[in-house]
């Protein structure tokens, strides 16, 4: 069976090494009242997480895959064995408050921290990590635009795990495409509204882990604008609080059925049936993609952390395996007194065992450093720090989902191929990891769509601003550490890519200005425009790692060999990652002509769609 450690040595390098986060937060005003910005503090919730989720979620991630969930013909789900107990222990032990809103019950922890415990609980076990996951999603939507009766009612429940939350888009007819659902919303003229409408793909839309579920709707009152711009948000709870706070009446809300699905089996990812249920408009009215976005941000930014968590996990088991399996001879023999050598000293496995090693570690410092970000935009005093940082959090969000998935499920698939035919054996547990990171490609909107978000929306959009102060932050690193000897390698390839970068979004943009076709050429070169965007932000995260290892080496303090690793990582990265950048650059160049092709001659239509 899989096992799992949780990397402390490299989380707290990247916090308190790289980051210098307690120093940051510290500075904040709302961490330093609720003193929960002490460094040794944070390390002792982290080493309490990982015992957590070693003991608790890591064997119950096989029964989960095993065992899925089971709709009842009443509607009801009752999900894998362990799976309600574990979430009561999660719970009773304030997990699911950690970062939360003192003022309703929450422990007031960084976001830094909280972020942290996904990765771990992705790692451990991603399906089950779903269910608290989506419940902070919809504190924070409400939390944010929630009116004054709606947080101090679902908050505090929220906040303690006693209720969980959903947030509910999909309909079977409309994906990415919201502005075409259909759920419909009456008002009731007594302040409530009857909520009309099927959900699909909802995860953890029903389940027996607690005894309310707070679903988050989009759906259209009657009357408003077609398209995006009528949609609003509505809250419908599984069971209607009474005054008191206590469960009343069952709403009309159903679950229709289980989708049985390629992975993340222990998750009941649901068909809800609104038939008139009552709901509260959360927000303004046709405010809900506004208001949405706010838990989906924060959804993107965990499906990425799923990304990093499955691609850690497959890559610890592979490297175990690796060191024990003994096939082929390598010269010189490591093994001379053994029929065969163990694999990790292949050349080929190397490479697989480094990919899954630099993509994780460098996720994990993006995903820290955006973690970090969203810790100053919302609590730093001065108002041009927090736009400072809420941009890069805009800009880099869609990097972070669509990037760190792409390069988790690339960990797996290495990570399984380690194995050869093992591999694909069950009883491994590596091809459960490959199946549960493919999801996080596609759902919270699929890459394709990220890639859209980063160049249409946060780049061009707005004239490439966001993009121009985090190059300068990456042209002011280069230039600073131009006449460092060890560094000099790396970053003037970085250097060249980051400008190059730049060069790409103004061909990109002057395309996308010249007439209807426009449009066509931005999608194009969308997605491998954020694979490129990945990897200069990867790298230049991997060359300030490295400087900070070397200098810990230059000083003596390399002891376990940690800082060494850093270096070595780095220079695999640079050297074997980083010149895909090339490539990139040469398709994005490419443009929208290699795929104007005649529909009839290609794809055998009957008419040519696009007027090639």
């Amino acid at each position: 069976m899989p096992q799992y450690k949780a990397p402390l040595r490299d989380i707290k390098f990247v916090m308190h090494e790289l980051l210098d986060a307690p120093s940051q937060l510290a500075a904040l005003p709302f961490y330093a009242e609720n003193e929960t910005a002490d460094p040794e503090l944070m390390n002792q919730v982290l080493e309490e997480a990982a015992r957590f989720v070693e003991s608790e979620l890591v064997p119950l991630n096989r029964v989960g895959d095993e065992e899925g969930c089971t709709r009842h013909e009443d509607g009801s789900v009752t999900t894998p064995t362990g799976f309600k107990e574990a979430y009561r222990k999660y719970r009773e032990a304030g997990w699911t408050a950690l970062d939360a809103d003192p003022a309703y019950g929450g422990q007031g922890m960084p976001h830094l921290v909280s972020n942290t415990l996904v990765e771990m609980m992705t790692s451990a076990n991603v399906a089950w990590s779903m269910y608290p996951g989506l419940s902070h999603g919809a504190y924070s939507a409400l939390h944010a635009v929630g009116s004054e009766e709606l947080k101090n009612t679902y908050l505090p429940k929220l906040v303690s795990g006693e209720w969980t939350g959903t947030m509910c888009l999909t309909e079977p007819h409309a994906g990415t495409d919201l502005g075409i659902i259909r759920t419909k919303a009456t008002d009731n003229g007594d302040g409530t509204y009857a909520i009309t409408g099927t959900k699909i793909f909802i995860s953890a839309g029903e389940h027996d882990l607690a005894e309310n579920i707070v679903h988050l709707v989009l759906a259209r009152l009657e009357g408003s604008p077609q398209g995006t711009k009528g949609i609003s948000l509505f809250l419908v709870p599984k069971f209607l609080p009474k005054a008191d706070g206590s469960l009343g009446e069952r709403n009309a809300v159903t679950c229709g059925a289980i989708e049985h699905k390629m992975g993340i089996h222990g998750n009941a990812t649901a068909v809800l049936n609104f038939d008139g249920a009552r709901g509260f408009l959360v927000g303004e009215i046709n405010k809900g993609m506004n208001h949405m976005f706010i838990m989906m941000n924060a959804a993107r930014l965990g499906t990425g952390l799923q990304g990093l968590g499955l691609g850690e996990v497959a890559y610890q088991n592979a490297l175990t395996y690796a060191k024990d399996r003994l096939q082929m001879r390598h010269e010189p023999r490591v093994n001379p007194a053994e029929a065969a050598d163990p694999i990790i000293v292949h050349p080929d496995v190397r490479r697989m065992l480094l990919t899954g090693k630099a993509y994780t570690e460098a996720g994990r410092a993006l995903a820290m450093w955006l973690a970090l970000s969203i810790d100053i935009e919302h609590h730093h005093p001065d108002e041009a720090r927090r736009k400072e940082a809420a941009d890069l959090v805009a800009l880099l969000t869609p990097v972070a989902k669509a990037f760190m998935t792409d390069n988790g499920f690339q960990t797996a698939v290495l990570a399984q191929q380690v194995f050869g035919g093992h591999g694909y054996i069950r009883e491994w547990g590596m091809e459960q990891f490959v199946r549960d990171a493919r999801i996080g490609q596609i759902y919270e909107g699929t890459n394709g769509i990220q890639a859209l978000d980063l160049l249409g929306r946060k780049v061009l959009m707005d004239g490439g601003k966001r993009l121009q102060k985090l190059a300068s932050v990456l042209q002011a690193f280069v230039e600073e550490n131009a006449d460092d000897e060890h560094l000099a390698p790396y970053l003037d390839g970085l250097g060249k890519a980051a400008g190059q970068l730049g060069t790409l979004t103004m061909v990109i943009g002057q395309k996308a200005m010249q007439g209807p076709e426009g449009a066509d050429e931005v999608n194009a070169a969308a997605v491998d425009y954020l694979r490129y965007f990945g990897h200069v932000v990867y790298g230049y995260l991997w060359a300030r790692m490295a400087k900070i290892a070397q200098e810990k080496i230059d000083a003596g303090q390399d002891k376990d060999g940690f800082y060494l690793g850093k270096v070595q990582t780095a220079r695999f990265y640079f050297t074997k990652l980083f010149p895909e950048t090339k490539m990139l650059a040469a398709t994005i160049k490419a443009g929208n002509e290699p795929l104007a092709v005649d529909d009839r001659a290609v794809f055998g239509l009957e008419q040519n769609l696009v007027g090639a």
